[in-house]
């Protein structure tokens, strides 16, 4: 088998990185640093020393590394720092030997490389003068570089190795060092010399102590993904390895060289042997005491432990007591039990277990468990039974006992854990007899089934009382669903779906293809559409079922993120009607769940909201929480819509707790998530919306929902006015058309035409919105109205350039035509349209006062600082044009609150800029314009709101007509490197990027009203 010893990538460890990243750079900036690392063996401190002492390196420090040797309790001398000094000689040579000139003689009692020792005695103070020369040594190195040193395994550490490392932290004051040292806590006995001198290191200012922690489900799966070589590991295999390595860096590696080796027993012989040496070196009665519990489970209750063993209860306290004192076992935190130290000392011990021996135990566990229930928890009690039947290799128990197990876990929203049980549980079903399963299993309360037979109405027959396979896969592709492994529910449906026969259970048959299409619809996979057609023409037409009302709710909600009709309409309510009527509660509360959102979209938001407040009332009641945290999802977002973001936020942290509450964050908290950040950034908290996103950063759970989450990503990004992050961010929110849904490719599309108005590329923003009115998608009002209002926006502000002029009155005909079919019901849909209408009537010149004023009035009413505060600023350019100052002093004090609330950076420099043109910068409460400026340098249409000179108003005018820099010189008798020179001095002053987005803003601000724009201006903005 190849052995793998380190993960090709390193994994997680942000946070220490981060401290000692910030350690380096106190330590560069003249104050010297220490710290100390420890965790137990296999955690990753070696693998987190190399990755910061490689980065560390890059950036030009010099790093010594040294490992301390584990030679009897002591060690040897000096070894670490021995080995640190004899390989940084091989790579700095000349160097170092510089840095060692006087000291030679000294420092050649710990490397022979530097020469001849010296002759002096070896007294009390010759420790003393030894120090102080490798003190020197070192501050001679970081004079010229930070120097780090680094130092494994201080554990075995001998005592002059750790004074010298304390001499040199208290001694270094003002050198460029950083000293590291790992040790490992496990090894850290009560009497362990390290332990006072580390509390005694910890006293000075300059020293901090971290311990790594094990890694988490997350780092795990990208740990076994870059061992393995492959995008993603296995879910499954993920949460194997998570759980028998318990997060442990070192247990991980080897678990996956085993996968890789295909060892069955998911252990290597190497891991096996290490931790199989203390276990057979205890005495041979102990030894059994140790099998025996580690078949108990990896905590093991002291009577159970007692009942199954059934000897002398001194026996077992002596031989407990020696395996507690070894290490091997520990008293659990109640002090009723033992645990193992580690669950893979636990698994080594069972897997060196002979086959019989293994088997007789667990028998004998499962036996007692049976006889005397109160042995342990009751709420561990079905689980453990399960378990233990399970390894007893008794089928006709092990399989009822896996039923029972699973029907607990869903009790417990242990959703995972419910999946793997009745996965067991298919697993031992053709191993049980006919007539045992006849005869022992009945059909349970399955709540997913509708009915567990699924028969038409009033035809069950006696197959019906008992239980069939076919409802526990049925059972299994709901945990699936709702444990977030959908991939595994797809094909727990697709072998359920070989087992029916369409033609006589078609209501059955109809759930799996439903459940399948939900499922591909979530994971954003084709095929969906077609497993719902074929489930809808199953129920179509037979009598009323809890099935054929899913179905219909399924469909009109599908339709509903597509190409909503009023059919689909009628469809919903179809549903919510069946349902009532058969008592499907569950299937009536996401039908009307859906039906909310019809409402809504169709014209009556109060209806809708009462629908689906309706619906969260009735989910909390019959406490089903996929049920709950679907609707307030829905709920949130439909409110965010409407522009009651305040109360969306509420209700998507609602959502968010209950999702977290139940282990369902797997399988809706990210969209939770985003809609939560949307609705804060609607309401101007940025800071808050970053905050949760950051949450979601590289979530593995995340996967389906990622490029909604990346578009939010990008929003913020474009606030904050980095536009290469809302590039990138927009890039990797994009999906394939035929995936793609109009409430994510609309806003989508606007962020674009957002990003394009920023980088003066009307063009780009022209085409982005034609791509979406063009699409077969059906629009909602309520994104469609912003798309229109902001590449209206863009429009406008290219009005002029020559390069937008072709093509413009056709898109303003396209935009004035989809306005005009809207017809909004609330106030903030109805003030995007009037924004929408405003812009496009300053892109076609012809925006007056009014236009401004009926877009402010009902944008005033929803309370949002966005798209508020882009009608304030709209009606303050108006108002400028007017020369009526005063107005314009009001109205920009008040859009830059907004903008500062909202942390758009942008529009906050657009908003300075018009109130430095308008003469009103002081309503704006920023610093006065630069003492000197003239009150007329600031009029409207002055250039010298940018602080240019003369000279560069006329090549800013020229710019903007287009002309290239050799124009620029000819036109003004100048030379081109000249015309250049100024080019550049412009571009900052306007704080911009290009040529091509200092024309856009010329233009925009009308800084040359007067000027004739000339035709080589359309290469400029082409090429911008």
């Amino acid at each position: 088998m190849e052995q793998i010893s380190v993960s090709p990538v390193f994994i997680g460890r942000g946070s220490e990185l981060a401290t000692l990243g910030g350690a380096l750079r106190r330590a560069v900036g003249g104050s010297p640093q220490a710290l100390l690392i420890g965790g137990e063996a296999g955690v990753g401190k070696t693998r987190l020393l190399e990755e910061f002492l490689c980065r560390a390196e890059r950036d030009g420090t010099i790093t010594m590394l040294g490992n301390c040797l584990e030679v009897g309790a002591e060690g040897l001398p000096y070894a670490p720092l021995v080995t640190a000094l004899r390989r940084l000689h091989r790579r700095l040579g000349a160097e170092l030997e510089r840095a060692a000139a006087g000291l030679e003689g000294h420092l050649a009692r710990l490397l022979p490389e530097f020469g001849e020792a010296d002759t002096e005695p070896s007294d009390e103070y010759g420790r003393a003068r030894l120090f102080e020369q490798i003190a020197r040594l070192f501050e001679r190195l970081a004079a010229e570089h930070p120097l780090v040193l680094a130092i494994e395994d201080l554990h075995w550490a001998d005592r002059s190795t750790r004074e010298l490392l304390s001499y040199l932290i208290s001694t270094l004051h003002r050198s460029r060092v950083l000293v590291l040292a790992t040790y490992r806590t496990d090894d850290l006995h009560r009497r362990h010399p390290l332990r006072p001198f580390l509390v005694e290191l910890e006293r000075q200012r300059t020293v901090q102590r971290i311990e790594l922690s094990r890694f988490g489900r997350q780092e795990v799966a990208a740990q076994l993904a870059g061992i393995l070589g492959v995008p993603a590991a296995d879910h499954k295999l993920v949460e194997m390895v998570l759980r028998r390595s318990e997060g442990n860096p070192f247990f991980v590696e080897e678990l996956a060289c085993s996968y890789t080796g295909g060892c069955s027993v998911g252990m290597s012989d190497s891991l096996r042997d290490i931790l199989l040496v203390r276990v057979e070196a205890l005495p041979e009665p102990t030894q059994r005491v140790v099998r025996i519990a580690a078949e108990g489970g990896s905590r093991i209750e002291h009577e159970l432990l007692a009942a199954v063993l059934d000897g002398p209860e001194d026996e077992l306290i002596d031989a407990l007591r020696t395996a507690v004192g070894a290490n091997i076992l520990q008293l659990d935190k109640d002090g009723e039990g033992y645990r193992f130290r580690h669950a893979l000392v636990r698994e080594a011990v069972s897997d060196d277990l002979l086959p019989g021996e293994r088997t007789r135990i667990n028998r004998r566990f499962a036996s007692v468990l049976e006889a005397e229930p109160s042995l342990v928890q009751g709420d561990q009690r079905p689980a453990r039974l399960a378990n233990y039947w399970y390894h007893a290799h008794d089928p006709a128990r092990a399989l009822p006992t896996a039923l029972e197990a699973a029907r607990a876990a869903r009790r417990r929203h242990a959703f995972a854990e419910q999946l793997s049980l009745l996965e067991r549980a298919i697993e031992l079903w053709d191993d049980v007899p006919e007539e045992t399963l006849r005869s022992t299993l009945r059909p349970p309360d399955w709540a997913e089934t509708y009915p567990p037979c699924c028969c038409e109405p009033g035809e069950c027959d006696a197959e019906c009382d008992r239980l069939r396979l076919v409802d526990v896969l049925a059972e299994a592709v709901v945990a699936a669903r709702r444990a977030g492994d959908r991939d595994r529910g797809l094909s727990l449906a697709k072998r359920a779906l070989k087992q029916v026969d369409e033609s006589e259970n078609p209501l059955r048959a109809a759930w799996f293809r439903m459940n399948r299409a939900r499922m591909l619809g979530h994971l954003n996979r084709r095929g969906g559409d077609e497993e719902l057609g074929h489930a809808l023409r199953l129920v179509e037409g037979r009598a009323p079922s809890a099935v054929q009302a899913d179905v219909f709710a399924l469909a009109a909600g599908t339709a509903m993120l597509h190409r909503a009709t009023d059919g689909d309409l009628v469809l919903a309510e179809r549903a919510v009607a069946i349902a009532r009527e058969v008592g499907a509660v569950g299937v009536e509360l996401h039908a009307q769940m859906t039906l909310g959102a019809f409402y809504t979209e169709f014209g009556e938001p109060d209806r809708g909201i009462a629908a689906l407040r309706e619906a969260i009332e009735g989910a909390r009641k019959q406490a089903v929480p996929d049920l709950l945290t679907r609707g307030l999802n829905n709920l949130a977002s439909m409110l965010g819509q409407l522009g009651r973001a305040a109360e969306a936020v509420e209700l998507a942290r609602e959502g968010l707790a209950v999702a977290g509450r139940v282990g369902l964050l797997r399988n809706n908290g990210a969209i939770l998530a985003g809609n939560l950040a949307e609705c804060l950034l609607l309401v101007g908290r940025p800071a808050e919306a970053a905050a949760v996103l950051a949450e979601w950063e590289d979530d593995s759970r995340t996967e389906v929902y990622d490029p909604y989450l990346h578009r939010l990503r990008g929003e913020l990004a474009l606030l904050r006015g980095d536009l290469t992050a809302v590039r990138s961010y927009l890039d990797r929110s994009e999906l394939d058309a035929e995936r793609d849904q109009p409430q994510h490719l609309v806003p989508r599309a606007r962020l674009e035409i957002d990003l394009a108005g920023q980088l003066g590329r009307p063009l780009d923003a022209r085409s982005t919105l034609l791509a979406v009115l063009d699409s077969p998608l059906v629009l909602k009002e309520s994104a469609l109205a912003p798309l229109l209002a902001r590449a209206a926006g863009v429009e406008a502000d290219a009005r002029g350039l020559p390069a937008a002029e072709p093509g413009r009155a056709a898109v303003l005909d396209r935009i004035a035509g989809e306005l005009e079919r809207l017809r909004p019901t609330v106030p903030l849909q109805q003030g995007w349209l009037l924004l929408a209408r405003a812009e496009a009537a300053r892109a076609a010149g012809a925006d007056t006062e009014e236009h401004w004023a009926a877009a402010v009035a009902p944008l005033r009413r929803t309370g949002l600082p966005y798209p508020l505060v882009l009608a304030l600023f709209g009606a303050a350019g108006r108002a400028a044009a007017a020369g009526r100052r005063e107005e314009v002093g009001e109205l920009l004090r008040e859009a830059n609150e907004l903008a500062a609330l909202r942390g758009d950076a942008g529009l906050r420099r657009e908003i300075a800029r018009l109130a430095e043109r308008a003469g009103v910068a002081r309503a704006l409460a920023e610093p006065a314009p630069v003492q000197g400026a003239r009150a007329e340098e600031f009029e409207p249409g002055g250039a010298a709101a940018f602080h240019l000179t003369p000279r560069e108003t006329d090549v800013l005018r020229l710019l903007a007509d287009g002309r290239t820099n050799r124009q620029i010189a000819e036109e003004l008798f100048i030379s081109p490197k000249t015309a250049s020179v100024h080019v550049s001095n412009i571009l900052a002053k306007l704080e911009v990027s290009g040529r091509g987005e200092a024309a856009a803003l010329a233009h925009r601000l009308r800084l040359f009203p007067a000027a004739e724009p000339a035709g080589a201006r359309e290469a400029a903005v082409a090429g911008a």
